[in-house]
This record gives structure tokens, C-alpha cells and sequence, in this order.
């Protein structure tokens, strides 16, 4: 019956794929079929996709995802496909467009430049208009296979719907080792404690995203945090994360340990109380030092505390550049939050109505 009714539909760069044809057009017949025979849809589905840089992987995400969505369809629900274009600068921009000109149900956002990976996040929620959403990324280590299994999640009563990771094939030992340490710091020094190995997949109700719309605007942000430390009801599901389809990993070492540290700063203050610890260790050392000085100069008849002095007075200049350094930090975020610059600009949009093009 498919494809009986099937049609040709426009070509993506030149090269449409005959496999997105044939999924797209299944999934319209789905849609028209549920129709005829007067069914109701019982809600929305709205998937928000984050893309910087993913020319090799978006047409095999495309593909992906459309079969996803004939299974969410034949459940009843319509959906969105959100993606936002976080300013890339390969050919993704052209790709997205031709996407959302063959699909209604297909929405862009591109933004005026790189704002970074959540703030293409925090966007979609924005503009999403579904009960339900679901953000994930283009590299297809998010399987779009899991997206029925997180509505049924959602159907029987969860908001937020935690998607961890039971293995990433492409994380080496190095990489796990130093996440682990990541979360185990975490967990200590916060008051909220937080799911090992969750991504940035991961679904939530329309009023968890109205909490995050109204009340999480901050510009440093860890959005998988905020969304374990707001409450409601939650569930989680194990996947395995199966290697890119194509390119690299766009976070760097560097990146990653700036996150790491934003996301300390924005659930704990403890390193601000660490110069009570630091001045209890160096009294403690210089105590230990003189009792040190006096002990070998009563068995030696004389004493030298020269280098002693010298090891004692740099380990308490290391311990207070460290502190400056902690609150210069701080600084910065209070300084970033009252400036209250916009979290992402938006240069133009695909599917979207006039009036949610606002920032």
C-alpha cells in the first residue's frame, strides 16, 4: 500500500537518499492511514536534535529517526523533529533545510554562531510545542531506536526519562577512569546527588520543561544536572552508545574540564570554604616545623631551617594562588549572570511560526 502511494521527494544536496524517500513517505502513509481511520492522536512527540558540524552523519540520522517515528506514529502520538544548528560550518545548514522542505514536521533553528551544545538544547526546549520531548545528538550514539521506549516511560507516569550509558565503545579506559573520579567528586561535594553515566539523551514532560524555561535560565549551566536536581518522578534506561557513524568527537580534553568545572561551580560552593581547610593544614605545618627546628636543635647543639622555611613558604603561596584562582572563578559566573547576555541568538529558522523566533 506503501508504495502504492509513494512520491518522489526533493533531493537533499543533489543526492537524496532513495532510503529517507521511502521512510519519509511510510511514515506519511502512516499518518494519513491513522486518519482514515478516524483516530485521534493522543499527543506530541518532540525530538530535539543539537548539530554542530554533522554533514556525514545527518542523512543516516535522518533515516534513523523516520523509522523511529512510523513506531511513535502507529502509537498514536504526532511528532516534531527539532534540529538546531549550533552554527556549524560545513554544509550541515544546507542539509537541515532540505530536510525541513521535504517534512512539515521538521523544524531548523540556526543560530548566528557557535553558542555551544546546551544552548542549542536549552533553544529546542524553547521552541518545542510537544507533551513530551526528548534531546539527543546527530552522531547516531544516541539511538533513535530508544525513542518509543522513552514515550512508554513518559506514558506511565515519568517526567524526566534518564537515558545512562551501560558502555560506550568509543570512550577509552583513560576517559572512564576520570568520569567516574568526575561524578564521585561531584557527589561529595554537592547536595544533589547525580546518575552516573547519563548523557545528554534523555526526555522530559512539558512541565519539567516549563520549570526549565522559567526558572533555569543561567548561563553557565549543566543541563543534564538541572534536570536530576528539579525532582519529579524519573526512570532510567540502559543503552549501549555505539561508535560515531562518521567524524570525531567535537569535545576536547580542554572542553571537557572546563565543563567539569562549571558544573562544580554551579552545584557547590565547597571549594569557596576551602581556605578554612588550607589555613587549618599550613597551621598545622608550621607547628610541625617548629617543633621540627626545636627537636634537631636539641640534639645537635645547632639549626639550619633555611630549606625547611623555604618548602613551607611556597607550599603556602601554591595553596593561596589556588584559592584566588577558585574565586576568581566564581567571579566570572556572578560576572557572566549580571551581564545576562542572551543564551544563543537565532538567525533564522525553517517550520517555525514568526512569533517563536524570539530569543
Amino acid at each position: 500500500m506503501c508504495r502504492e502511494h509513494a512520491h518522489e521527494l526533493g533531493e537533499i544536496e543533489g543526492k537524496a537518499s532513495s532510503t529517507i524517500k521511502f521512510e519519509r513517505t511510510k511514515l506519511t502513509m502512516c499518518r494519513e492511514h491513522a486518519q482514515e481511520l478516524g483516530k485521534n492522536m493522543q499527543g506530541r512527540l518532540s525530538v530535539i536534535v543539537s548539530v554542530y558540524n554533522e554533514e556525514e552523519n545527518l542523512q543516516q540520522f535522518q533515516t534513523t529517526i523516520e523509522k523511529a517515528m512510523v513506531q511513535v506514529a502507529s502509537m498514536g502520538w504526532e511528532h516534531e523533529i527539532i534540529f538546531v544548528n549550533d552554527g556549524s560550518s560545513d554544509k550541515s545548514r544546507n542539509l537541515l533545510d532540505s530536510f525541513a522542505e521535504n517534512d512539515s514536521h521538521t523544524k531548523v533553528i540556526h543560530f548566528s554562531r557557535n553558542f555551544g551544545h546546551e544552548a542549542a538544547m536549552i533553544a529546542g526546549i524553547d521552541k518545542a510545542s510537544g507533551e513530551f520531548m526528548v534531546c539527543m545528538d546527530a552522531d547516531l550514539q544516541n539511538p533513535p531506536e530508544l525513542l518509543p521506549e522513552m514515550l512508554n516511560k513518559y506514558l506511565n507516569g515519568d517526567d524526566i526519562v534518564l537515558m545512562s550509558r551501560a558502555e560506550n565503545k568509543d570512550a577509552g579506559i583513560i576517559k572512564r577512569i576520570t568520569s567516574k573520579a568526575f561524578y564521585m567528586i561531584l557527589n561529595r561535594l554537592s547536595t544533589v546527588q547525580f546518575e552516573q553515566n547519563v548523557s545528554d539523551f534523555f526526555g522530559l514532560s512539558e512541565r519539567v520543561a516549563a520549570v526549565l524555561k522559567q526558572d533555569f535560565r543561567e548561563r553557565n549551566r549543566y543541563l543534564r544536572g538541572f534536570i536530576q536536581s528539579i525532582g519529579f518522578r524519573k526512570s532510567i534506561i540502559e543503552y549501549k552508545a555505539p561508535e560515531r557513524y562518521a567524524g570525531v568527537s567535537k569535545y576536547s580534553i580542554r572542553s571537557l574540564f572546563r565543563i567539569a568545572m562549571h558544573t562544580l561551580n554551579c552545584f557547590s560552593v565547597t571549594p569557596l570554604k576551602a581556605g578554612a581547610l588550607a589555613s587549618i593544614v599550613s597551621l598545622t605545618m608550621m607547628v610541625g616545623s617548629f617543633l621540627y627546628y626545636i627537636i634537631f636543635y636539641i640534639r645537635n647543639g645547632f639549626g639550619s631551617g633555611t630549606a625547611l622555611l623555604c618548602s613551607f613558604i611556597t607550599f603556602l603561596f601554591s595553596i593561596l594562588f589556588l584559592l584566588l584562582g577558585t574565586i576568581g572563578e566564581y567571579l566570572g559566573m556572578v560576572m557572566t549572570e549580571i551581564r545576562k547576555r542572551p543564551i544563543y541568538i537565532v538567525m533564522d529558522t525553517k517550520n517555525l511560526n514568526e512569533n517563536e523566533e524570539d530569543v
